[in-house]
């Protein structure tokens, strides 16, 4: 009896396959790191924060957008 084992993958470059792998506590150093080198910034991305929020456009026309990740750099201060 022969048993063939199917590989499997996440896809990065979905919504699920993305936050899969960046989308977890255990992973935001991931998730800092390649933003950090994916994006032309002067002030590094230090840490980061997973949201679940969505805001709406002013118009129906008007896409929604949905905040999952609220970066802090090394310039802003965190104020308790």
């Amino acid at each position: 009896m022969c048993m063939t084992i199917k590989d499997k993958y996440i896809d990065p470059f979905t919504d699920f396959g993305f936050k899969h792998i960046f989308g977890t506590q255990e992973n935001k150093r991931f998730l800092i790191s390649f933003l950090n080198d994916l994006l032309d910034i002067e002030d590094k991305i230090i840490d980061l924060e997973y949201r679940n929020l969505e805001k709406l456009g002013l118009s129906i026309i008007d896409r929604r957008a949905i905040f999952d990740v609220y970066c802090t750099d090394e310039k802003t201060i965190i104020s308790s």
